[in-house]
């Protein structure tokens, strides 16, 4: 059905000059300029460091349907999505002036043991047959002295150990597996090597610390095809002492980088920024009050733009407008129609006509606020969800202006841009008008057919730009519902993000910045290896089916070849493996290799091997599992399923599930009893389930399945502390004199004299009790120094999450006590022993504290716990 036909009134030409085509600007027509809003940032600290780890495979195959799914030789199903995750929060953080205490259970770094070794070679398997060489395994000295604990932050392994028994080591319900993120940086940095590295002529594995060196010939013995191969004389030496000079054979993490001008990519690194412009794509279709947030969002996204970030404005809403930075002083605009795609020879007469659509800050930062100031309201009355957006066409001329040539107005040169490029939408509704569009009502006869055509052509141009290495963000923000299955695709295809925000205000704002900001690779392939005893059944994150024939170059290499659709800080891969047969040796290899061209436009080869100890005692191994990484990736194939809410009411029942599986395989039966008792080893890790299956990503907290589906893409992809933030809150409270203590997040926390900071990864909640609220010097006081540590906690974290603050008892202190876990249904004895801080109040406070719940069937974990015949693990 037509859409009936509306005057493009998006923006009035009081400020701007309209035309239709490329054609010279006028340059009497003097916009404007006004001074930008005040935006307060927050203030900058180090990042935080991220445990990660590594691992391998033997013969799997993608498959890039459903989820982005790899398929394995076992017939087991790895998946694959796409949306990248936000950036990282860990534990131990420490606001200025404000200390707290910790959690103890934070996961730690695995420690690269050397107690066991490669069995040694035989003198026949040397290839010259002298039994005057030596063996030297470069492990023990190396490893234990040399090897910083920060190298083992790119991969988190479900567990330090891996249990010989494969009956045992199998066990779905717990499971085994490690999460990588291949584009995080940490302070330190890898060891850079600027040459080729040795690798296995048999399966490709690189030469790594734990290979086996012989001295006289120079030899390595790759650790997982057990197969010797030559270093073209490199690692001859007297003693293993020598071999310290290679960065490959002492430490578990290196960089292989090769910047030399080998292709038309080419961009010295003193320009490679320049290089990678960022366009805006601005929904000209908003009222009033959503348009004042609008500006000053991007009046302040303009004034954080370094110099040389070059810059292109689109707006769009019946009609396609391309801003043009020719002149100076003033903002003109060429205008497409927006019902169809523009056809290569207008995009050829615009991109090469005289104007400029991408233009660096430092010559264009006045034009950029003229435009922004000029924007105006919708002023037809029609409905939000009626008005006609065509973004699809919108993206298609972003794209097309990132790909074509453009002038330098600094030096009048033309180059062709590209590579790391990032095109940025901010929608207040659904795509209604031209291509990818779905009608304004559900009840159109042919809506179904429309919305499948609609997600296949947002899917299609979603991989149109990530084969040009643009990446798609869209920042949707207001009341109106955007239809999130028709824009999800696009970003998730290009390997961007799509975020919900209640308004254009703050978090939109501090989102627009931080999108931009970050630093993205292009051209990702990721290999994993593993050792033979070792199957990868499942991969969860954003990349794709990549099949990749080395035989010419290697004559049996089993890698998992995964296309990485953007290589950011950001994201994670989650990876689940088991074993194929019982293991006989002392310990496992896992090898990572990522490549990529960085945003420097080197290639770079990272290579992280981790080698893990076998056990055949449960308790040990027990004792060797990470709740925390265990949970998360069980959180994730959990998520991967929920893909509506009826499928989350069913995930919630697999997680009840599973809990009784581990108490019967891991636990122990009590006397005289059915029930079993949940092994302590891992006793944090039932509690991070409880928080999964009644939190946003399972439960019933968000109402919108929009809502959920957005959160359930960014968890998918999500960094582990970010993964881990949204899993389960982390609960702070304020105490007199600055600090915080960190507390389990139960409703026992809500106590009249306190205040509380519950960060839940997309949301951070401040919570002041009512003795404080109603002292105005403390609250104040208590409010700055929640409100400080809440966004000193969030700094590097993308997307930003809402900080709300509101006082014991008022209508949105549901959305704080909806996320924590009722425990004050439990008895005293049960309570103290979970939450430890209540024996610090007086019985006065205690009856008190009692008297203000509001009893609901909601059970406490312990409720929950018992229901599923399993007793609560003893509290660490």
């Amino acid at each position: 059905m037509a859409n009936p036909t509306q005057p493009n009134v998006g923006f009035t030409s009081s400020n701007t000059q309209e035309r239709q085509g490329p054609t010279p600007p006028n340059p009497d027509n003097k916009a404007p300029i006004l001074p930008p809003p005040s935006f307060v940032t927050p203030p900058r600290f180090p990042p935080p460091t991220l445990h990660l780890q590594k691992q391998d495979q033997a013969s799997n195959v993608l498959s890039p349907a459903n989820d982005g799914v790899i398929r394995t030789g076992s017939g087991h199903v790895p998946h694959l999505s796409t949306p990248p995750g936000p950036p990282v929060f860990t534990s131990p953080v420490r606001p200025a002036a404000v200390p707290f205490r910790t959690s103890p259970a934070s996961p730690q770094p695995v420690a690269f043991s050397s107690g066991s070794s490669l069995p040694a070679l035989s003198p026949q398997q040397l290839s010259n047959g002298s039994d005057e060489l030596q063996q030297h395994r470069v492990s023990d000295s190396i490893i234990e002295d040399h090897v910083p604990a920060e190298d083992s932050s790119f991969v988190l392994f479900s567990a330090h150990k891996v249990l010989k028994q494969k009956k045992q080591a199998n066990v779905p319900s717990l499971g085994f597996g490690a999460l990588l993120s291949p584009g995080r940086e940490i302070s330190t940095g890898p060891q850079v090597i600027q040459r080729d590295p040795h690798r296995c002529q048999i399966c490709g594995a690189y030469a790594n610390i734990y290979s086996n060196i012989l001295l006289g010939s120079g030899q390595w013995q790759c650790v997982i095809c057990r197969k010797l191969n030559g270093s073209g004389g490199e690692y001859i030496a007297y003693n293993k002492e020598e071999l310290h000079r290679f960065p490959e054979l002492s430490s578990p993490m290196v960089d292989y980088v090769q910047t030399g001008n080998k292709g038309p990519s080419f961009v010295p690194v003193s320009d490679s920024r320049i290089s990678a412009p960022v366009v805006l794509v601005i929904d000209e279709s908003l009222d009033e009050p959503h348009l004042q947030h609008l500006q000053s969002s991007l009046h302040a996204f303009v004034d954080s733009l370094p110099p040389t970030t070059r810059l292109g404005i689109v707006l769009y809403g019946r009609t396609v407008s391309v801003y043009d930075f020719s002149e100076e002083s003033v903002a003109s605009a060429d205008v497409l129609p927006g019902d169809k795609s523009p056809s290569q020879e207008y995009l050829k007469a615009l991109i090469y006509g005289t104007g400029i659509y991408l233009s660096p800050m430092h010559a264009s930062l006045p034009v950029a606020h003229s435009i922004f100031s000029s924007l105006r309201a919708y002023k037809l009355n029609i409905p939000e969800a009626s008005r006609d957006r065509c973004l699809g066409t919108a993206v298609e001329v972003a794209l097309a202006i990132i790909q074509g040539p453009s002038a330098d107005l600094s030096r009048g040169i033309v180059k062709r841009l590209g590579g790391n490029s990032r095109i940025i939408v901010c929608a207040g509704g659904p795509n209604t008008y031209g291509p990818g569009s779905v009608p304004h009502s559900f009840s159109h006869p042919n809506y179904p057919y429309m919305e499948k055509t609609a997600l296949k052509w947002m899917e299609n141009l979603g991989r149109e730009a990530h084969r040009h290495n643009t990446v798609v963000d869209i920042l949707c923000a207001g009341t109106c519902p955007v239809r999130i299955p028709i824009l999800q695709p696009l970003a998730k295809a290009s390997g961007g993000v799509l975020v919900l925000h209640d308004d254009f205000g703050e978090a939109f704002g501090v989102n627009l910045q931080r999108a931009s900001a970050r630093s993205a690779g292009s051209l990702g392939l990721l290999e994993l290896r593993t050792s033979d005893d070792i199957l990868i059944t499942q991969v969860v994150g954003p990349g794709e089916e990549s099949h990749v024939d080395t035989h010419e170059s290697f004559k049996n290499d089993t890698a998992l070849y995964i296309q990485m659709l953007s290589v950011e800080e950001t994201q994670c891969f989650s990876i689940s493996m088991e074993t194929k047969g019982d293991i006989k040796r002392d310990s496992v290899f896992f090898q990572f290799a990522i490549q990529y061209s960085n945003v420097y436009k080197a290639d770079v080869s990272r290579v992280v091997t981790v080698r893990l100890p076998t056990v055949d005692s449960i308790s040990g191994y027990l004792q060797s599992v990470q709740d925390e990484v265990a949970a998360v990736l069980i959180a994730k194939k959990t998520l991967l399923r929920a893909k509506n809410h009826s499928d989350a009411i069913d995930m919630r029942a697999t997680i009840d599930e599973r809990i009784k599986d581990i108490a019967l395989k891991f636990g122990s039966q009590l006397p005289k009893s059915k029930l079993h008792r949940f092994p302590n080893g891992i006793s944090l890790l039932p509690e991070l389930l409880f928080h999964l299956r009644r939190g946003p990503l399972l439960g019933s907290i968000i109402g919108h399945e929009d809502e959920r589906s957005v959160l359930r893409n960014l968890f998918l992809n999500a960094s582990f502390d970010l993964s881990l933030r949204m899993l389960a809150p982390r609960c702070l409270m304020h105490r007199e004199g600055g600090t915080f203590e960190e507390l389990p997040a139960y409703d026992l926390a809500m106590q009249s004299d306190a205040a509380v900071v519950l960060d839940h990864g997309t949301d951070v909640f401040i919570w002041l009790g009512s003795e404080v609220a109603a002292d105005e010097g403390r609250n104040a006081a208590a409010l700055a120094a929640c409100r400080t540590l809440a966004e000193e906690l969030t700094e590097f974290r993308f997307p930003a999450p809402r900080i709300l603050a509101f006082k014991e008892g008022s209508s949105q202190a549901r959305y704080f006590v909806s996320r924590l876990i009722p425990a004050h249904k439990d008895p005293p004895y049960e309570q103290e022993a979970r939450f430890p801080q209540l024996r610090s109040l007086t019985q006065e406070q205690r009856t008190k504290l009692k008297s203000s719940f509001v009893h609901f069937d909601d059970p406490s974990f312990c409720e929950w716990m018992r229901s599923l015949k399993v007793v609560p693990p003893e509290p660490r």
